[in-house]
């Protein structure tokens, strides 16, 4: 297990839910601007990837004080 320094979960919790938004964004928007059909799997692919993401930089953030 990666044992983090305060300053460094500071900077991982700032940063890491600006990655899950670009990826949510990358699945679920680009296909309405696509000429291609919307696709539900990548829809769901990309609310999970968010949801993933997310709870990740939650468990970093609640780190031992």
């Amino acid at each position: 297990m990666v044992r983090l320094k305060p300053a460094q979960r500071r900077v991982i919790v700032d940063k890491v839910p600006d990655l899950a938004n670009i990826g949510a964004g990358v699945f679920v928007f680009w296909q309405f601007v696509g000429q291609q059909p919307a696709s539900w799997m990548l829809f769901v692919l990309g609310l999970l990837l968010w949801v993933g993401v997310t709870t990740v930089c939650v468990v970093i953030a609640g780190g031992k004080q």
